[in-house]
């Protein structure tokens, strides 16, 4: 079974996310708790709060241990953006952008194939 939780709109730009998105894919949801939870960064507290919301809601789906679930997918995608203007040289404007991101994670267990088939 999969369960999953999204933060749509972060306030954060996506490049700071990702590289902790990697940190955490693969591993046992409890483990990349305890691996966002001592990390100094912003966006491992985005993370962490959406980790832990996937992990409620297995539990509230009926799974008995969802701490021993896998993080099957985690994803930083861009969202839209904030484009302001600062006045430059000569009579030009340089266009801040300040970006958002979707931070999805997904938990659930991984089926290993059959043999034979």
């Amino acid at each position: 079974m999969r369960y999953q939780a999204v933060h749509k709109f972060a306030r954060i730009a996506p490049t700071k996310v990702r590289h902790l998105a990697d940190l955490i894919r693969g591993q046992f949801a409890g483990q990349g708790l305890t691996t966002l939870r001592y990390m100094p960064h912003r966006g491992a507290r985005m993370l962490e709060k959406v980790l832990s919301s996937a992990i409620a809601n297995a539990e509230d789906r009926g799974e008995r241990v969802p701490e021993s679930l896998r993080i099957i997918e985690c994803k930083v995608d861009g969202g839209p953006m904030f484009k302001r203007i600062q006045p430059h040289a000569r009579g030009m404007g340089f266009v801040i952008r300040k970006r958002f991101s979707h931070i999805t994670i997904a938990i659930g267990s991984i089926e290993s194939p059959v043999a034979g088939q």
